[in-house]
C-alpha cells in the first residue's frame, strides 16, 4: 500500500483496530473516531469530498456523526469511493449485480484486518454466544470460489474462526447444493448428540427445505444447535413470507425459532447487524458499538420522528476507506434496542432514494 493517504491511513487503522477490540464506547468516543475517519475520507476520497462540499460540510464544521452525509448505496456502482487507488487494496468486494445487470458496486479494502476483526468480534457475541467452537455446515460457496463476495468471506471466516473439525461448505459454484452431504452432516450431529450450526443465504435454505420435503426427511438437531440465515433471495429462489420461512426451519431441523438468527449486512458496509432470534417477526436488529443507525426521510434527508418508518442509514466506523455512512434502500423503524427491518423502499421512499443517488452523482462529477 502506497500513496498520499498512507500515513493518515495507517494511524486510522491502528486506532480503529483498538476501538473495535474494546468493550463498548461512549458517545464522545464514537464521535471522535467518526470525525477522524471523516477527515481521512474528505481529504483523500475526491468524489465524496465534492459531495460533502455540495452539502456545505467540511471537517471543521462536523459536530458529530449524525452530521456525516450518507452516501446512497447505488453510488458504489457509479463512483470509486476509496482513499487509496483500487489496485493498492488488499481486497475488493463486489455486489451481486442483480438490480442493474452487470453494473456491480465495489467496496475497496486497503487491508482486510479491520473487516475481519469487525466480523469476528460481533459474530462471537451475537451468534456463538459463548460457545468457543461448533461444527458448521455452510450453505454457500467458499471464498476461494467467490473471492469478491463479502458473504463468502463472512461465512468462510466464521467456519475457520469458530468451526469445529468437520465444518465445511455444502454449496459450490459449479455443483450447487450438496443435499446428501448436508443430510449426512446433520445425521452425524444427531447421532453424536453434538450441536451444529447451519448457516447460509436464505435462498439456499429454501432450496434445502424443498429438497428435504421432497424426500420426506426432517431432523431433530441436538440442543444448542442454531441456524443463521443472511436474508434476501436475489431472484435465486421463490420468496417465502418470514413466518412461513422460520416455521419451515423449525420443523425441518428441530431448532426453535428463537435459535434461528438473521444476519443483516451488505457489501457496502464492513460490519453486520443481528437479531436475537425470530420467535416473532419482524425481529429487532442491532449492531456492535462501532455502528449506529438512523431512520431518514429520503426526500429531505432528515431523521424521522420515533416510531415512524423511513429509510435506514448506517454509520459503520469499520468502513474506514470508502464512506462510513451509507443510505440504504431498506425501510425500517427505530424501536428500543435497535430497529425493525420492514422491506425494500417502494413508492415515495424509492423515489427519495433515487433522488439521493442523482444528487450524489451530480455533486461527485468533476
Amino acid at each position: 500500500m502506497t500513496g498520499s493517504a498512507l500515513p493518515e491511513l495507517q494511524q486510522a487503522i491502528e486506532r480503529l483496530l483498538a476501538f473495535l477490540a474494546q468493550d463498548g464506547c461512549t458517545d464522545a468516543e464514537f464521535d471522535e473516531v467518526a470525525a477522524q475517519l471523516f477527515t481521512l475520507q474528505y481529504t483523500h476520497d475526491e468524489p465524496y469530498r465534492r459531495f460533502c462540499q455540495r452539502r456545505g460540510l467540511t471537517p471543521r464544521r462536523l459536530a458529530g456523526w449524525r452530521d456525516i452525509p450518507p452516501v446512497p448505496i447505488s453510488a458504489f456502482k457509479d463512483s470509486t469511493l476509496s482513499c487509496v487507488p483500487p489496485d493498492e487494496c488488499e481486497r475488493v468486494f463486489m455486489t451481486s449485480g442483480t438490480t442493474r445487470g452487470e453494473v456491480r458496486g465495489r467496496n475497496h479494502h486497503p487491508v482486510i484486518a479491520v473487516w475481519d476483526l469487525s466480523m469476528r468480534r460481533n459474530f462471537a457475541r451475537r451468534f456463538m454466544q459463548g460457545a468457543p467452537r461448533m461444527r458448521m455446515a455452510t450453505l454457500f460457496p467458499d471464498e476461494g470460489e467467490l473471492p469478491n463476495s463479502s458473504l463468502a468471506r463472512y461465512l468462510s471466516l466464521a467456519s475457520r474462526s469458530f468451526g469445529a473439525p468437520g465444518s465445511r461448505a455444502y454449496v459450490s459454484a459449479a455443483g450447487g447444493l450438496d443435499v446428501e452431504g448436508v443430510c449426512r452432516a446433520l445425521g452425524d450431529a444427531v447421532a453424536a448428540g453434538e450441536a451444529i450450526a447451519l448457516m447460509g443465504a436464505s435462498f439456499s435454505f429454501v432450496h434445502l427445505l424443498d429438497a428435504l420435503r421432497e424426500r420426506g426427511i426432517a431432523f431433530t438437531l441436538p440442543a444448542g444447535s442454531r441456524i443463521l440465515d443472511t436474508g434476501g433471495y436475489k431472484q435465486q429462489a421463490r420468496e417465502v413470507p418470514l413466518d412461513e420461512f422460520y416455521d419451515g426451519l423449525a420443523q425441518a431441523f428441530g431448532v426453535p425459532r428463537a435459535r434461528c438468527i438473521n444476519m443483516y449486512g451488505m457489501t457496502e458496509l464492513s460490519s453486520q447487524l443481528y437479531d436475537d432470534g425470530n420467535a416473532a417477526v419482524p425481529s429487532v436488529k442491532s449492531g456492535p458499538h462501532w455502528i449506529r443507525t438512523r431512520v431518514l426521510d429520503p426526500l429531505t434527508g432528515r431523521e424521522v420522528a420515533p416510531g415512524e418508518r423511513g429509510v435506514l442509514a448506517h454509520c459503520d466506523l469499520a468502513n474506514f476507506n470508502s464512506a462510513t455512512t451509507i443510505l440504504t434502500e431498506d425501510v425500517g423503524v427505530a424501536v428500543p434496542g435497535g430497529f425493525l427491518l420492514l422491506g425494500r423502499a417502494e413508492g415515495a421512499e424509492a423515489k427519495g432514494c433515487s433522488l439521493a443517488v442523482q444528487a450524489f452523482l451530480e455533486a461527485a462529477r468533476p
